[in-house]
């Protein structure tokens, strides 16, 4: 395994994972407020909003961005 791969915090966690916890700890509605895009907006669904993120980088940078940041705060929370 690449060194890379060791630091990253992402490794191993599935896009589909992201957008379930994002779903489950924001609700499609908040998720929607902080990432402003259609897939969260209009008829939400992890399948249609997974298609959209695996075709739009920028997209899939802010909800990657966004499961690290609840990751830290639900970590900062727990000590």
């Amino acid at each position: 395994m690449s060194q890379q791969q060791i630091n990253n915090p992402l490794h191993g966690v599935t896009l589909e994972t992201i957008v379930n916890h994002l779903v489950d700890q924001l609700g499609w509605d908040e998720l929607a407020y902080r990432i402003d895009t259609r897939c969260f907006k209009n008829e939400p669904s992890v399948k249609s909003s997974l298609k959209f993120l695996r075709k739009t980088p920028w997209a899939r940078k802010k909800v990657e961005d966004l499961y690290l940041s609840t990751m830290d705060v639900e970590r900062k929370s727990k000590e």
